[in-house]
This record gives structure tokens, sequence and C-alpha cells, in this order.
């Protein structure tokens, strides 16, 4: 699938064959930069989207979360929080995590990192959110574009700032 570029974001989407997506791949991609402009991402860079199932997702759960079973969204960072702006209650200690940053070749564009979508889960549980497919893809994409962008929800106060970053970023024009 070709790369889509909403300056100065490239957002490099792949559907995994047999994947049907509710929301069409543009969109997914304009959620995707909007929501890497709204958490102050370095830019430009480009963001990798994978749109798979539940098989993919629980087999990355296992290797990289040592969860069993699937997830609906993994995110796969290659900045560290210290590189994005700081947030409203953010964990401190997150922004303590400052790794030594490489060199790009000239007019090199860096990548933020991939997530990887399930969309059979995302269609499974949009009835428990109370809203269409669509819907769900779409917050679970936003969702994990902040993962990328440094945010987390282990602590309440973040969880509810996420929630919050969220529900802005998908009902915004």
């Amino acid at each position: 699938m070709a790369s889509i570029y909403l300056p100065p974001w490239r957002i490099d989407p792949i559907r995994r064959s047999g994947v049907e997506t509710p929301v069409p791949i543009q969109s997914l991609a304009r959620l995707c930069a909007r929501a890497l402009t709204a958490a102050g991402a370095p830019s430009p860079a480009s963001l990798g989207l994978i749109l798979s199932d539940d098989r993919e997702l629980a087999e990355l759960n296992r290797a990289h979360m040592g969860h069993e079973g699937p997830t609906d969204v993994l995110s796969f960072p290659l900045l560290p929080p210290a590189a994005f702006p700081a947030h409203d209650d953010q964990d401190p200690d997150v922004r303590r995590n400052l790794a030594t940053e490489f060199a790009l070749p000239p007019g090199g564009r860096p990548h933020l990192g991939d997530i990887v979508v399930s969309v059979e889960r995302a269609v499974a549980q949009a009835p428990d959110q109370g809203w269409s497919a669509a819907d769900e893809l779409s917050q679970l994409v936003v969702h994990g574009v902040l993962h990328i962008c440094g945010w987390d929800h282990a602590r309440p106060a973040e969880r509810d700032a996420m929630r919050d970053f969220e529900r802005v970023l998908l009902t915004a024009p």
C-alpha cells in the first residue's frame, strides 16, 4: 500500500491480507496526522499503521508484552517520551527517559514508530462501547498514536487525561 503524505507527516499504512476495515484508510491516516500534530510530535516524520487481526495481535502481545491472547492495539514507539512535549498528569519519571538520539542523513525523515490494530477486535468490542465498529477502530488508532507520542494510562490521572484528549481528537472537524 502506498504511503499517504499529509504534510508534515507520512503515514505508511499496511492492511494485512483478508482484513476489511470499516473506515477508509485515508480517513485513518488523517486521524493519525491530527493526533501527531496535536500531541506535538517532532516533524516531519513518518508513522506506520498496520491493520491486522486477533491472531497477529495475540502473537505480538505474547512476544512483546508477556500477555496471552489478543489485544486491540499495540504501539511500538521508536523515540522516548521525552522527545515529545510533556502533557498534563504525565508521570514525571517518564520525562527522565532521555535516550541518545541518532543522526539522520540530511533531509532524513525520522520514523516515530508503528501501531498495530486488530480490526477484528475493534469490530467485536464496538457493541460493548455503545458505538459503531468504525468509531471503535478510529478510537483505537488515536489511542495507539498517543502511545507513540509518550502518552500512557498506567496512572489514573494520566488515563483520564488521555481519554479526554482522545475525545477531543475524535470529535474535531
